[in-house]
């Protein structure tokens, strides 16, 4: 066991950001072209509507994670920037323009998610099976990622999810057991490891996501690396957790890069296949190197 302290400043302390959190503003060529094709399929985009930090460096190399099944979620997770409430009813012609677009990109590897639709049936599973189903067969050499939510313990429902032909299956544990309460009020920290088990016994490469800087101990941390361990977990993502507004959940710590460092060492060694480690790092960060 590596005895390198977490290092991290005081978040409500020092409220300004640290240097190594600083990104580019989105800008270039290729950033406008996908931004164009997203607003001409009437799209949404995690990219977006989660304010991720590395739209700018994602967009500006033509690549682009979307989101399907509307932009309201029936969720309300303390850290999320996507708005909650009762969706809209989804459209069941998403899966052709999302393909069309994919295709039109020239993307290599497309990821995929969405939002929680806990009102329907099915959470959504048909949506998403016909949605990788039609980018298989617009862009046959398009590996795909598929971040998808929580089912309740619908397992029909995942199953129907992840029998499309995808790549990689995620689901975001996003924190650890102690902190689900008030990060995930609507999720459970067993169920979602079950979901990451019977996704793996189905033959699928699976992945998932943590936040850090919400308030968890390095030994909380190590603790979900080896139950993810021991429910088949593939690829691991880590990042530093950013409060989208005043409204959400504080930032409890600024996580400092030699402990991403020691974190993704820890992965590795507890048998972790690929672990992306870093602040700015999220979940469909890099995505293409995880095939």
């Amino acid at each position: 066991m590596i005895e390198l302290p977490v290092v991290a400043t005081s978040a409500t302390k020092h409220n300004k950001k640290p240097d190594w959190l600083r990104v580019k503003l989105p800008i270039g060529k290729e950033y406008a072209k996908v931004r164009s094709i997203v607003d001409e399929y009437k799209l949404h985009t995690i990219c977006q509507s989660g304010n991720c930090p590395n739209m700018g460096e994602c967009w500006g190399a033509g690549t682009a994670t979307f989101m399907i099944l509307g932009n309201v979620c029936t969720r309300s997770c303390t850290f999320c920037a996507v708005a909650t409430g009762r969706p809209n009813e989804y459209d069941a012609d998403e899966p052709r323009r999302v393909a069309e677009a994919i295709k039109l990109m020239g993307v290599k590897h497309a990821v995929i998610t969405s939002v929680n639709r806990d009102e329907l049936k099915d959470r959504g599973a048909e949506i998403w099976y016909q949605t990788v189903v039609q980018v298989k067969q617009e862009s046959p050499t398009t590996t795909i990622e598929t971040l998808i939510p929580d089912t309740k313990g619908n397992w029909d429902a995942l199953y129907r999810m992840i029998e499309g032909g995808q790549e990689v299956v995620s689901h975001n544990m996003e924190t650890v057991e102690r902190l689900y309460r008030n990060v995930r009020p609507q999720a459970k920290y067993a169920r979602s490891l079950e979901q990451t088990k019977r996704t793996k016994e189905f033959g699928k490469r699976t992945k998932t996501g943590i936040m850090l800087g919400l308030g968890e101990t390095k030994e909380e941390v190590f603790k979900a690396m080896d139950d993810l361990v021991e429910n088949g977990l593939d690829v691991l993502t880590l990042g530093q957790y950013l409060q989208p507004t005043k409204m959400h959940h504080e930032v409890i710590e600024w996580i400092h890069p030699d402990t991403f460092a020691m974190y993704k060492e820890e992965g590795l060694k507890r048998g972790i296949q690929y672990v992306e480690s870093g602040a700015l790092v999220r979940s469909s960060y890099h995505a293409e190197r995880h095939i």
